[in-house]
């Protein structure tokens, strides 16, 4: 999948212009980033196409360390960065990037090769964030 149609795929799951999808899409790779360790995002980062991967890859730190936030946390942080009305809408945001980024990795369900490292280092309520993503 090319950055055109992530972007695609963000935009029409959101009813959403290009500049807004692209917006909420680094986002939600910020956050997300930060919940893995720098290998597997460096990981992850290889398996995206070029355009795709200079978004997942903006602001990274190779020496960070990784955030322990759950669910909650995430969600709130991505509504307050991405200037969303509510977690409802963060969490709607969340679950359409990350299903998107999951068909990206080539995994249409967030199970499979990639997207299963990414999911492994998780914690369950993220993972469970990641599943039903994966079920859109």
């Amino acid at each position: 999948m090319d950055q055109a149609t992530f972007l695609h795929t963000v935009r029409t799951g959101l009813g959403c212009d290009q500049s807004r999808a692209e917006a909420v899409t680094l986002v939600v790779f910020q956050e997300l980033r930060h919940r893995i360790t720098p290998k597997e995002a460096a990981d992850a980062a290889a398996q995206l196409p070029a355009g795709l991967r200079k978004l997942w890859l903006d602001g990274e730190d190779p020496k960070r360390q990784v955030a322990r936030i759950h669910r909650g946390e995430f969600v709130g942080r991505v509504r307050m960065r991405a200037v969303l009305p509510d977690d409802a809408e963060a969490e709607r945001v969340v679950k359409v990037v990350f299903h998107a980024l999951q068909l990206a990795l080539g995994s249409p369900h967030g199970t499979e090769g990639e997207a299963w490292d990414i999911l492994s280092q998780l914690p369950k309520d993220m993972k469970e964030l990641w599943l039903e993503a994966g079920k859109a």
